[in-house]
């Protein structure tokens, strides 16, 4: 059987590979000076918001509800540590896991911006290599945030983060994942073996390839694109 083609558009949108979105966010900030923890609030902040409307439409309110948010070192993560923020802000009880940093090198500094401003509204930050307390949070929360792995990643999740992945999945827990589901491929929307089934994905700035093929429905569930603010010419073919 010939390949599936992607479609050109989603919801009016420009389906783009991953190649692409990285260049228009290079640009965003390199070309244009939009600061990237201004690109991670603005999307923490959307992803926040469509986690309200998910709990809500599961008879949940804000207020009391509970929050694992799993938390790579990149962007992803930088934007789940805002939501985190956020959410605890809106009065949930919220839990951030995060990767430990790679000692050469540390947090990037917008993810270390956000690490310490969670830290500072009152989010537990805990290390997600601690089986024992990411199992227990996530046997507690009523959903969980992906924030793992993005664009960036490529082949099978190794480490922690596959630890993590497996840990979300023996759950069972509805997952909301951040750009896309961790360990599915944003052009090919295949994976490797370990990779997270969401049931809300917030693809940020435009629709990935592989989100909108339909053999990647199933790890994708709802796919929703969030606005960040990106400027409207860069996102036009």
């Amino acid at each position: 059987m010939p390949k599936q083609a992607p479609p050109a558009t989603y919801q009016g949108l420009p389906v783009v590979t991953a190649e692409r979105m990285r260049e228009i966010d290079r640009q965003a900030t390199e070309k244009r000076g939009i600061k990237v923890v201004d690109l991670m609030e603005s999307a923490g902040r959307a992803v926040a918001a469509e986690t309200a409307v998910f709990l809500a439409a599961r008879g949940r309110e804000l207020r009391g509800s509970r929050v694992a948010a799993c938390c790579g070192r990149g962007a992803n993560g930088g934007d789940g540590l805002v939501a985190a923020r956020i959410l605890r802000e809106g009065g949930c009880e919220v839990q951030a896991f995060i990767c430990a940093a790679k000692k050469e090198a540390g947090y990037p500094e917008p993810v270390l911006t956000n690490l310490e401003r969670a830290k500072a509204a009152g989010v537990p930050v805990l290390p997600a290599e601690d089986e024992a307390v990411l199992q227990a949070g996530l046997a507690q929360a009523d959903v969980i945030l992906d924030g793992l792995l993005g664009t960036g990643s490529s082949g099978k999740p190794a480490g922690a983060a596959h630890k993590i992945i497996q840990a979300i999945t023996r759950s069972g827990k509805p997952v909301i994942a951040i750009d896309l589901p961790s360990g599915v491929h944003p052009d090919t929307g295949y994976h490797s073996g370990a990779f997270v089934t969401a049931a809300l994905t917030l693809t940020i700035g435009l629709p990935k390839r592989g989100l909108v093929m339909a053999h990647a429905r199933r790890y994708v569930g709802e796919l929703k694109v969030l606005d960040i603010g990106f400027p409207k010419d860069l996102l036009t073919p």
